[in-house]
C-alpha cells in the first residue's frame, strides 16, 4: 500500500533542532515573501532619484531662462545699433557708422562643427548613464552577471571638444585682431566680441561641469547621482549649441 508522507512546514536548524514557520515582516503576517511584499534581494529603502532628476531639469529650465534674456537683449541692441544713423554736422546729412566685419567663416564654420559634434557625443553619454542607472537593481541581484560591460568614455570626448571649441574661439579672436578688427574698433566689431564671449563664458561652465562629472565617473561615485549631473549637463550643452548656432545665423545676416 502506498503511503503519502506529508510535508512538515517546520523548519530545521543545525543540530536538527525544529524552527518555527518563517512569518513577521509585516502587520498582516505575511512575511516579505508573502503577497504582494517586496523579494528578499530588493533592499527596504529605494531613493527617489526620479524625483530629484525631475527638480534638477526644473532648476536648469529656470536658470537658462536669464540667460537666454541676456542674448536676446544683446540681439535687440545689435540689430537697433546695426539700422542707427547718426548726423554729419559738415554736411548736415544722416550717415550709417556700421562698419562691415570681416569674419574668419572657415574658422567658424569648424568651431560650429566642433560643437555640433559635442552635442552628439554627450547625447551618447547620457544615455549611456541612463542605461547603467536602469540596470544597477539588477546588477544587485546574487548571482546574477551582465558580464563585463565596456563603455566609450563619451562624456571625456565631450569635455575635450569642448575644450577644442573653446581654443578656436580665441583662433577666431586672434584673426580678427590680425586683420584690425580689435575690441574697441567700432561698435559692429565689439558687440561680436561681447557676443561670442558670453557664449565662450557659459560654455566654459558646461565644461567645468563636465569635468566634475568625470572625477565623478572616476572616484565611482553612485550612479544614479552621476545620472543627474549628466543628463543635467547634457541639455544645458544642448542649449548652447542651439544658442551657438543663433549667434552665427546672426553674424550672417547682420554683421556685413
Amino acid at each position: 500500500m502506498l503511503r503519502v508522507t506529508p510535508v512538515s512546514t517546520r523548519r530545521s536548524g543545525h543540530n536538527g533542532a525544529s524552527l518555527p514557520p518563517r512569518t513577521g515582516g509585516g502587520d498582516d503576517g505575511r512575511g516579505r515573501n508573502g503577497g504582494d511584499s517586496m523579494p528578499d534581494f530588493i533592499p527596504d529603502y529605494i531613493p527617489d532619484y526620479g524625483e530629484r532628476l525631475r527638480q534638477a531639469r526644473m532648476g536648469l529650465a529656470v536658470a537658462m531662462t536669464p540667460i537666454l534674456m541676456l542674448f536676446i537683449s544683446f540681439t535687440a541692441v545689435y540689430l537697433i545699433r546695426r539700422g542707427f544713423l547718426s548726423l554729419n554736422l559738415s554736411g548736415m546729412a544722416y550717415i550709417q557708422t556700421w562698419a562691415p566685419v570681416r569674419l574668419p567663416w572657415m574658422l567658424l564654420l569648424a568651431n560650429t562643427a566642433v560643437l555640433l559634434v559635442s552635442s552628439i557625443t554627450i547625447d551618447l553619454a547620457r544615455r549611456g548613464i541612463t542605461r547603467e542607472t536602469a540596470l544597477a537593481p539588477v546588477q544587485s541581484i546574487p548571482g546574477v552577471s551582465l558580464g563585463d560591460e565596456r563603455h566609450f568614455p563619451w562624456l571625456a570626448l565631450t569635455t575635450v571638444l569642448g575644450f577644442v571649441f573653446l581654443a578656436g574661439q580665441l583662433f577666431v579672436w586672434s584673426k580678427l585682431s590680425a586683420g584690425g578688427f580689435h575690441l574697441a574698433g567700432g561698435t559692429s566689431v565689439s558687440f561680436i566680441y561681447i557676443l561670442t564671449a558670453m557664449h565662450g563664458l557659459h560654455l566654459a561652465g558646461g565644461v567645468l561641469a563636465l569635468m566634475c562629472a568625470n572625477v565623478a565617473a572616476i572616484q565611482h561615485r553612485p550612479v544614479e547621482t552621476r545620472r543627474i549631473v549628466v543628463d543635467v549637463t547634457s541639455w544645458y550643452w544642448h542649449c548652447m549649441t542651439g544658442l551657438w548656432v543663433y549667434i552665427l545665423v546672426l553674424f550672417s545676416l547682420a554683421a556685413q
